[in-house]
């Protein structure tokens, strides 16, 4: 019989084993179960705001992954090697945590209904973060706070309970991952701008991604936030047949909040990784000095003011110019191209501003990244400008910076490219999108498919196809082009107009069914004229 919850009376939910047919959506997941599961999830939430409810949500969510690896793997030591069951390196050999018995999610389902599940829930977190201990500090420990209610927290966990129940163990962490990735992406919804500091919307994240085509190799974010540009990366590899432990991934986070996200989510869809903290952040205190990754994606915060650069005067960093201590735009993109190893690619997220300002050195710093200086190479190699109302943060649009370390040839998953050094691509998306609410955009998949092929071919993806410029969205314009345009790397500026659409009407026959129109609305002027008169007529005559 289905258990009954102390407030409302609701049974359990059912399972939830496999996603009905979804409708893509960039939040982050497709919009089946997922939403289903945050609609319920919210409606628990009450009053409760939601950067506080997001720990706690997303907090049992991890702690229900981890409990069903960990239940599975079990199962396999019983059956095939039972004195291995109580071995932990036979769990560590495969990347699942140990869970020791009151930490399991049995234990917490049994005891959901008890006044004291936020206190059981916390001593579940903190025997896990003692027996693994890349895990220590990041789990939240605060449920048994007076402010939450037991209640709340016992339906939580029956939702939770009914997710990935009766699948294997590949396609429960897959699911659960999901589901993980959308509630952040949900929860960045309802913060706004704060929001936006943890989370990137993911189609823009696959803008990036498939754009580079990190396949194997280092991959860093140096302000990775919850850590989304590594799990579409994971996503790329295995759908071009890479494998994660292929892939090597390296972050830094400043906010050790946000850091926690990154730690679980990572967590849930079993990549491995090294993401650093510290309060100082990736300017002050760059905990990877040495990394020089392969692949570097990243979205920091836009036009920070004080971000303490009067203290970074004379940084080996700044190969291309010392950026102004009033804006970290061009302290972000050199911070990146110093971790660039010598085949690296990366693609960055920044303000608008960063393409066109002539302030503070701004434009001496865009000018030698695109031309070299002092025997550094020039490494733009894409510029995209996008849409506005996609992020959470900002309704103002922003681009995307693509930079390669090698533009005289370079690879793209083993495959070597083409000689780019004497010119860069432009693409204008601002016209790509679709609203997805009142205030937000996103990119479709064939706006991605658009994006990323015109870059491919250009740079000599075999598969790609042969590039052209497409007037109004596409143009490879030549290093004197943009030096007349004085280092501007607006797309506008370089990719025209669209071209108007084909039109076969003669013009006698276009100029006569002008003039038939406007007859027309000449006829329903009088028409209407002629109604106003009489209305007009008819009132004095009454009066």
């Amino acid at each position: 019989m289905a258990r009954k919850t102390q407030k409302e009376g609701l049974a359990s939910p059912p399972p939830v084993t496999a996603a009905k047919p979804a409708r893509a959506n960039g939040n982050g997941g497709d919009l089946g179960i997922e939403a289903e599961l945050f609609k319920t999830a919210d409606k628990l939430r009450g009053n409760m705001e939601p950067s506080d409810y997001k720990h706690v949500a997303l907090g049992l969510i991890f702690l229900k992954h981890i409990s069903d690896s960990f239940e599975a793997k079990r199962s396999e030591l019983l059956a095939d090697y039972p004195d291995g069951a109580e071995d932990r390196d036979e769990y560590a050999a495969d990347n699942v945590f140990w869970v020791p018995p009151t930490a399991r999610w049995s234990h917490l389902q049994a005891n959901a209904k008890q006044p004291s599940i936020g206190k059981i829930i916390d001593e579940a977190m903190i025997a896990i973060e003692k027996d693994n201990e890349n895990l220590k500090g990041v789990l939240p420990k605060d449920y048994a706070r007076p402010a939450l209610n037991a209640v709340m927290l016992g339906e939580l966990i029956d939702l939770i309970s009914s997710i990935a129940l009766g699948q294997g163990r590949g396609e429960a962490r897959d699911l659960l991952g999901r589901v993980y990735e959308y509630f952040l992406g949900q929860f960045a919804g309802s913060e706004g701008k704060r929001g936006g500091e943890f989370y990137t919307p993911r189609s823009v994240v696959r803008v990036m991604v498939e754009m580079i085509e990190p396949f194997k190799g280092r991959v860093y974010d140096p302000c990775c936030g919850s850590g989304g540009m590594f799990v579409q990366s994971e996503k790329f590899a295995e759908l071009h047949g890479g494998r994660i432990g292929e892939m090597a991934v390296y972050g830094q986070e400043s906010n050790y909040t946000t850091w926690r996200l990154c730690k679980m989510n990572l967590a849930v869809r079993g990549i491995d990784a090294d993401i650093r903290w510290n309060s100082e952040g990736s300017f002050h205190k760059d905990e990877l000095r040495d990394l020089r990754a392969d692949f570097i994606l990243a979205n920091p915060p836009f036009n920070i003011s004080d971000w303490g650069g009067d203290r970074l005067r004379e940084d080996i960093r700044w190969t291309y110019g010392v950026p102004p201590a009033s804006n970290a735009n061009f302290a972000w993109v050199q911070h990146i191209v110093h971790h660039m190893s010598p085949v690296s690619v990366a693609g960055v997220v920044l303000a608008n501003g960063s393409m066109s300002s002539t302030q503070n050195n701004e434009g001496a710093i865009r000018q030698a990244l695109v031309e070299g200086v002092n025997g550094a190479p020039g490494v733009v190699d894409c510029m995209v400008a996008l849409p506005g109302q996609l992020f959470y943060s900002t309704q103002i649009p922003v681009c995307l910076w693509f930079l390669a370390r090698d533009r005289s040839n370079g690879i793209a998953r083993n495959a070597k490219l083409r000689d780019r050094r004497s010119e860069i691509l432009f693409i204008d998306a601002r016209k790509l999108g679709h609203m997805i609410d009142r205030t937000r955009k996103e990119f479709s998949d064939a706006d991605i498919e658009k994006i990323t092929r015109a870059y491919h071919a250009w740079r000599g993806e075999g598969e790609a196809g042969v590039y052209e410029d497409v007037p109004g969205f596409c143009k490879a314009a030549t290093l004197e082009q943009i030096k007349a345009h004085g280092y501007v790397l607006t797309p506008g500026r370089y990719v025209g107009a669209a071209e108007p659409e084909a039109d076969d009407m003669p013009f006698v026959e276009k100029l006569s069914s002008f003039r038939q129109k406007l007859d027309g609305h000449f006829r329903e002027s009088d028409r209407l004229a002629e109604v106003i008169r009489q209305t007009l007529s008819e009132g004095f005559v009454n009066g």
